[in-house]
């Protein structure tokens, strides 16, 4: 019998490659002779990168360090596509399991737009932003930030960054904005 394993990550405990390790080893601890097909997904969360990858053998990771949702420096990547797209991931650059406690009006999206900085850099022309897992309320005006939007306050001073900020937004302007064409939507299932 062929045997496809699919699972998603179970946050905070295993990876979408574990948990199909896992489950693959119990399965074949009890039949043995089964055909088994682990293809781990994510829905847009954590592991959505590897989904991409693993569809899309060719195409080539890029490690970046970014500012995490807590100012904290951390290490992430962006994928670039064959036909040039990228693939940011939110959980990656801005993810709540990057945090030791929730920071619910203070952690913020800054990273992601510097993940994405980096992709038009390198040239990409598309954006595909997978959006789950993120551990911030700012909405994105984060990732704007890092691509050069400003968010003032009446007092005609810069917010600062993180959700809780936003009730004193007064003013935005897009004039320096980077432009890239985003996709817009990931599936909720593996693109693979």
């Amino acid at each position: 019998m062929k045997i496809i394993i699919a699972p998603d990550s179970f946050k905070g405990t295993a990876s979408a490659d574990d948990a199909a390790e896992a489950i693959a080893t119990g399965w074949g601890s009890i039949r043995p002779h089964d055909h088994i097909v682990l293809l781990p997904m994510a829905n847009g969360g954590e592991g959505t990168i590897e989904a991409f990858a693993r569809a899309h053998p060719v195409a080539q990771q890029h490690e970046i360090i970014v500012e995490g949702p807590n100012d904290v420096q951390t290490a992430a990547r962006w994928l670039k596509l064959p036909d040039g797209t990228a693939v940011v991931e939110v959980a990656a650059t801005s993810g709540i399991t990057l945090l030791d406690r929730l920071r619910p009006l203070t952690a913020h999206t800054y990273g992601l737009g510097q993940a994405i900085a980096r992709a038009l850099d390198n040239g990409a022309k598309r954006i595909i932003v997978a959006l789950g897992g993120s551990s911030s309320t700012d909405g994105g005006a984060g990732a704007l930030s890092a691509l050069r939007a400003r968010f003032g306050s009446a007092s005609g001073g810069e917010l600062p960054r993180g959700g809780g900020a936003l009730e004193d937004l007064a003013r935005l302007d897009l004039a320096g904005l980077r432009h890239a064409h985003f996709l817009p939507r990931v599936s909720s299932s593996s693109p693979t």
